[in-house]
């Protein structure tokens, strides 16, 4: 049985190679799906397809209409959700994905670190799952298949 995991969480970096990549070491069937991660094409996406906008505020109101429909999409179909916080960029698109799943009755696995225990306790409330590390999140997809 294969199941469908959406990564929820910054696109700053590489964490959702790291996630694919130790999943694969664990032979997890797992398909995982994302925000976009290229930030000029998150950013740019309402112009790409709409047209150039009257100012920075529709640009970006179109871009995130687009996003927010993606992440539907996505996270709809997706039988799980991973929401990484970490310390080093701010967090609200984690926050309102991790909020979006857990609405939608997604089971979640929140990641975040020590630091971020008492910013994030309401949300870890809410969480099927919370952890520290990305390996104990994979730990507990792959209890799945035990």
């Amino acid at each position: 049985m294969e199941i469908t995991v959406y990564l929820a969480g910054q696109i700053h970096d590489d964490w959702r190679d790291q996630v694919k990549a130790k999943a694969k070491e664990k032979s997890l069937p797992i398909t995982f799906v994302s925000p976009q991660t290229i930030h000029e094409r998150s950013d740019n996406v309402g112009e790409d397809i709409l047209g150039e906008q009257p100012n920075k505020l529709v640009k970006d109101d179109k871009a995130s209409d687009i996003n927010n429909f993606r992440t539907q999409v996505l996270m709809q179909k997706s039988d799980a959700v991973i929401a990484l916080f970490g310390e080093s960029y701010k967090q609200w698109n984690t926050a309102m994905d991790a909020s979006a799943a857990i609405s939608l009755d997604k089971p979640t696995i929140i990641v975040r670190p020590e630091s971020l225990i008492h910013p994030l306790k309401e949300l870890s409330n809410k969480a099927n799952v919370t952890v520290e590390t990305v390996d104990q999140a994979l730990d507990v997809l792959a209890y799945i298949y035990e």
